[in-house]
């Protein structure tokens, strides 16, 4: 029962969010600005969000490729045709529940190849770490490279008083934490501690395979992928195109980080993504409208192959085991 009330939480409880903060979004308009951005999207240039789901599917493309490395350093056959519908799916599930997509990718390679589960989640596991670390040289960069303005919009909403006091309570934070990390016999740390170490494995066993080099670079092109992708959707409005790449990564990496935190970003990714852009001078309502026209174009691509993946599995499967036999 506890099981059960915890998953309906975790799906239910982002979305009824997601809905307040969507609620509260509209609600702050006025007549005059909900006419301003239903005109945007009516003007919108929808050929290239068109391009933009072109780079979207390229990602799920690469990353069904770049799987094929893991597995065959934990000796398994890989399949493309499986791998991409696995991670099409998985995208769709993670829609439910953040991160639960990662689960059904490995059960399918488990149905569908005979692949150990065990063996496909970690191998998975060690993907996702590996794109931890991009996605953290991504906020390093976008930090370096527009410091300025992320600095004025601390200082803007945080006094430097505060901010000091922040600072120092977090300094103190990290040393109380680093203390018990590497000397408390807590069983609580204990178990953080073999975790840590477990990620740490898998992360490094990506540095260990024959064929790392290709995987670093597919994993590139991946990530080169969603930022391209995003890239092309400014071009859709006559206010985003003007932009530098130093706002779209600044706005690329805070809706990375919505979307893996959240069910797919909904509600939170276009509200966030047009307060970044209004750093930038770009009206509230087209950084709303530019927003929902990201968030809406990728979900439909998502339920759109999740669905059909859904429905070409078993008939692959069927195939396939009909050509073999």
């Amino acid at each position: 029962m506890k099981t059960k009330l915890k998953s309906f939480a975790g799906i239910f409880i982002p979305i009824l969010i997601g809905l307040g903060l969507m609620w509260y979004s509209y609600d702050s308009f006025t007549p005059q600005q909900l006419d301003q951005m239903k005109s945007y999207f009516r003007t919108a240039d929808y050929n290239y969000v068109l391009l933009s789901l072109v780079f979207a599917v390229a990602g799920y493309v690469l990353r069904a490729y770049r799987w094929k490395y893991t597995l065959s350093h934990i000796g398994c056959q890989p399949d493309f045709k499986l791998n991409f519908l696995a991670v099409s799916i998985g995208y769709f599930i993670n829609l439910s529940i953040p991160r639960s997509g990662e689960v059904s990718r490995a059960l399918i390679l488990k149905k569908y190849q005979d692949v150990p589960f065990d063996k496909a989640f970690g191998t998975i596991i060690a993907e996702r770490i590996v794109d931890l670390v991009v996605l953290v040289l991504f906020i390093l960069t976008a930090l370096v490279v527009e410091y300025h303005t992320l600095r004025d919009l601390l200082l803007y909403y945080i006094p430097v008083e505060k901010l000091a006091i922040l600072m120092g309570i977090g300094i103190f934070g990290l040393m109380v934490s680093a203390y018990l990390y590497f000397y408390s016999q807590w069983k609580l740390i204990l178990l953080l501690k073999s975790k840590v170490e477990g990620l740490k494995d898998g992360a490094l066993s990506v540095l260990r395979m024959p064929d790392k080099w290709p995987f670093l670079i597919y994993t590139f092109l991946i990530w080169f992928s969603y930022v391209l992708m995003f890239y092309a959707t400014t071009f859709a409005l006559k206010e985003t195109t003007s932009i530098t790449i130093g706002s779209v990564l600044v706005a690329f990496v805070i809706g990375s980080l919505v979307i893996a935190f959240t069910n797919g970003g909904f509600g939170f990714f276009p509200i966030l993504i047009a307060k970044i852009l209004l750093l930038y001078g770009i009206p509230d309502e087209a950084g709303n409208a530019f927003g929902w026209i990201v968030w809406t174009s990728q979900l439909i691509i998502t339920v759109v192959l999740g669905i059909l993946s859904f429905l070409v599995l078993p008939l692959y499967y069927k195939k396939t085991n009909n050509s073999l036999s």
